[in-house]
């Protein structure tokens, strides 16, 4: 099984780069987990709606490049909210069709039209608003998580 995370922008905090790689660390187990960070277009000071527009195309580009194929999961506000038992059921399930699934976080102006377009599964973290660094450490947890479900372990409570 192969987990990719896709995201646009690095993670310039030293800690949260490391509580990520200790979630990576730990998928060991359960599958083949990378992380691939696409580079982050430069949004003009004081960008027209059009020249977001144009940032956001080209980044999303970007994620459809990377993404290849397999189950897409992109990560936005407007997805589906799913606990972590619910899931864990979902990726269970995929699983038992591909052996791939991408999760994308797109940059700070979201995600494109194209790759909502793309995904299997549209999801949301919650209502609440996390940034884009953070929201790939609490994925990285969550997708653990799932795995410790499915495999009937201790962790989820």
């Amino acid at each position: 099984m192969n987990v990719n995370i896709i995201c646009v922008g690095k993670i310039k905090e030293a800690y949260l780069r490391e509580a990520v790689d200790e979630y990576a660390k730990r998928l060991g187990r359960f599958c083949r987990f990378t992380v691939t960070e696409l580079p982050d277009r430069r949004i003009p000071e004081n960008a027209s709606a059009a020249e977001e527009r144009a940032v956001l195309e080209a980044e999303g580009a970007d994620v459809l490049r990377a993404m290849g194929k397999g189950y897409a999961v992109a990560l936005c506000v407007e997805g589906k909210e799913l606990s972590s038992g619910e899931l864990a059921e979902k990726l269970a399930a995929v699983f038992q069709q591909t052996s791939t699934v991408n999760f994308v976080i797109g940059g700070s102006l979201g995600l494109s039209a194209a790759v909502k377009e793309r995904a299997d599964l549209c999801l949301s973290l919650g209502r609440i608003t996390l940034p884009h660094r953070l929201a790939r450490l609490v994925l990285a947890e969550q997708i653990y998580r799932c795995f410790k479900i499915n495999a009937n372990e201790t962790y989820h409570k």
